[in-house]
């Protein structure tokens, strides 16, 4: 079966880095976060699950780089000594082999640029950490790009159920495979997702993200308004969207932009794409454009994003371009 081996580390990965995360969030003090330059918390699980993850792919394909959102800057700092060492007490609680340098050199293998040469890949370690902080939901989103296209993802999300009210699901695929879901825990007993069936966009249940800096929730509401959609909204924190699309839960994800000129990142997005995808549904941008990931670390020829279930997708990318 085609990238057998890479889905298997891959899902080991992400289950480590979802362990750690679990364990940190339990806890988690101020003195374990940091502001970056452009203001968005990082903690102590951020780089600690992107150690733990480009950690386990570096010793099975020494030769894949990756393309992750953290990077060692300020880390390596004197001021932010504790905080490594932080780091290093909550990564070797799951592996007792890493030290700082360690640590510190698995994270900085995070810092391809990527492109649409060969093959790299791409890690966003907490996806959503300000729901992460608030104890809400959050995903560990790993994916592997070949040539440009996405190749397989890895969602793990430790505070989303599974139909059966279990806390903690791991969702994957590999193109042209199907999509799947397993416990967190038990990450080989596995059954296929798909995206919910409908046909009248009415009908639709909208997801969204929960910070208005990420999203237009006036215009969320416009779009809702032209399809006809009573059904209120629920908004919840980073890939976790696309992993209730991609199970039937949700029938459509919208990602608005909030300013000129943002490109989206190439980490908030692979994952959740192919997994919804094998699952049967849709992805494009606001203006019904195919998503590219050849051009480095960002979408930047695209704009926004439109993920819905298969049969609705042309409708509600028209309402997207009569809101604007």
């Amino acid at each position: 079966m085609p990238l057998e081996k890479e889905l298997a580390v891959a899902k080991q990965a992400v289950q480590l880095a979802s362990q750690l995360c679990s364990a940190t969030q339990k806890g988690l003090s101020s003195q374990e976060t940091l502001d970056k330059n452009d203001k968005s918390p990082v903690t102590v699980a951020d780089f600690g699950a992107q150690a733990l993850v480009l950690n386990t792919l570096g010793k099975l394909f020494p030769e894949d780089p990756a393309v992750g959102e953290e990077d060692t800057g300020d880390l390596i700092k004197p001021e932010n000594a504790e905080l490594l060492q932080r780091i290093a007490k909550h990564v070797q609680e799951v592996d007792t082999d890493m030290d700082q340098k360690v640590i510190l050199d698995a994270i900085s293998r995070g810092g391809n640029k990527g492109g649409d040469q060969g093959r790299f890949w791409t890690l966003d370690p907490i996806d959503g950490t300000k729901g992460f902080l608030r104890g809400d939901q959050y995903a560990i989103a790993l994916a592997l790009i070949v040539e440009g296209e996405v190749q397989l993802g890895v969602l793990g999300c430790p505070n989303l159920s599974l139909d059966d009210g279990q806390k903690g699901c791991l969702l994957f695929a590999v193109k042209g495979q199907g999509a799947f879901q397993a416990p967190l825990n038990e990450i080989e007993d596995s059954r296929v997702i798909k995206a919910d069936g409908i046909e009248d966009p009415s009908l639709a249940s909208f997801c969204e993200s929960v910070e208005s800096g990420h999203t237009k929730h006036d215009r969320a509401q416009k779009i809702a308004d032209l399809l006809g959609t009573k059904a209120e909204p629920f908004r919840m924190d980073s890939q976790c969207k696309y992993a209730v699309v991609s199970r039937g839960q949700a029938s459509v994800y919208l990602r608005l932009p909030t300013r000129p000129g943002y490109e989206e990142k190439i980490w908030d997005h692979a994952a959740g794409y192919i997994i919804l995808q094998e699952a049967g549904g849709r992805i494009s941008d606001t203006l019904g454009n195919s998503l590219d990931f050849s051009r480095g670390r960002t979408l930047k020829t695209n704009k926004g994003i439109v993920a819905t279930s298969p049969k609705i997708h042309e409708a509600v990318v028209k309402a997207v371009i009569a809101s604007a």
